[in-house]
């Protein structure tokens, strides 16, 4: 069940492996003159930390936005469990621990679709509009939904670094599930206001619905995008 992502991992290592090498040279070729088993080093440490990097950015080169699941196929509840855990060590700012996690499976899922239908409908869209339609049985292509919400905060720079922190913890669940061999689509709700699907999450009030997560074992691959460089710039 993990092959095709661990194949897919392996390939994204190979690609990026003898590039990030030669862009990044290990501090031992670098400054051969430095004892990096004085006190204070670990032997090998310098070459761990470098394995590690190329580890991770393989798997974070490997991840991808796909629908292309078995929508029959169950998740794990404990896997979906073990990925929040990962969601929760996200860096966040004040300690608010803004997430919130409502896992979606089975006849559930169609009535989470009606909840978001509704708050369309409460935010002027016909209850007959194509979207809305659609919002009622989209949640049933993937075997699991995991909904991410971010609570509210009664202070303005809190709120929104509250999202901040939750969409950074939404990422930590996108590579944890691929390492896991899920595939995985990081949705939004249509509506801004989303009292409804709230109240069906089982989410405090004025819950800022960040994320809508399709979960799955994959049934295919997506092309790979591509993308622009970073535009860094540097200042000294």
């Amino acid at each position: 069940e993990f092959t095709r992502e661990c194949l897919s991992i392996d390939t994204a290592r190979r690609l990026t492996s003898d590039r990030w090498s030669a862009r990044f040279p290990s501090p031992v070729s670098l400054h051969p003159e430095r004892d990096l088993t004085s006190p204070g080093r670990r032997p090998g440490m310098m070459a761990a930390m470098s394995s590690d990097l190329d580890e991770f950015s393989a798997l974070v080169l490997a991840r991808r936005t796909s629908l292309l699941v078995d929508p029959e196929r169950e998740v794990p509840v404990d896997l979906v469990e073990r990925l929040c855990e990962l969601a929760i060590w996200a860096p966040n700012h004040k300690r608010t621990w803004p997430w919130r996690f409502t896992l979606v499976t089975g006849d559930a899922r169609a009535r989470l679709g009606e909840a978001f239908a509704q708050d369309q409908i409460a935010a002027g869209r016909a209850a007959d509009h194509p979207k809305v339609t659609k919002t009622r049985g989209k949640y049933l292509r993937a075997p699991a939904v995991l909904v991410v919400g971010s609570a509210a905060d009664p202070s303005p720079d809190l709120h929104v670094e509250n999202r901040d922190t939750v969409a950074a913890a939404v990422e930590h669940i996108l590579l944890g599930a691929t390492a896991a061999g899920l595939a995985s689509f990081w949705s939004s709700p249509a509506a801004l206001q989303n009292p409804a699907a709230q109240a069906f999450c089982g989410f405090e009030e004025d819950t800022d619905i960040v994320a809508v997560i399709y979960l799955g074992w994959p049934t295919g691959d997506v092309p790979v995008p591509e993308r622009p460089g970073t535009g860094l710039r540097h200042i000294t």
